[in-house]
């Protein structure tokens, strides 16, 4: 699943205005908030296309996948290939 997230509102919620204080920031928080946080903001989200050749730099943590094109958007991908049995159990 691809989300095409609000800048903006990425940005706001963990308090950067730069990717590469997004990367340290996410780096430095809990999984477990970085997953709620993320989850949170495609609650809302339609799925979009997303051209990878367009990519220009990608921030992976776990299932998670922020990807930064060359127009300056910004898509959550989100790998749902997680078996139940092997997930969370909160």
């Amino acid at each position: 699943m691809i989300i095409l997230l609000n800048t903006h509102t990425l940005y706001s919620t963990f308090g950067v205005q730069t990717i590469e204080a997004l990367h340290q920031e996410l780096i430095g928080m809990a999984p477990s908030m970085v997953e709620y946080y993320l989850s949170d903001l495609c609650a809302n989200g339609q799925e979009h296309y997303l051209n990878m050749k367009n990519i220009q730099q990608t921030i992976t943590l776990d299932q998670f996948h922020i990807h930064f094109d060359y127009d300056e958007n910004i898509y959550l991908q989100i790998d749902q290939t997680q078996d139940d049995a092997t997930g969370s159990f909160w």
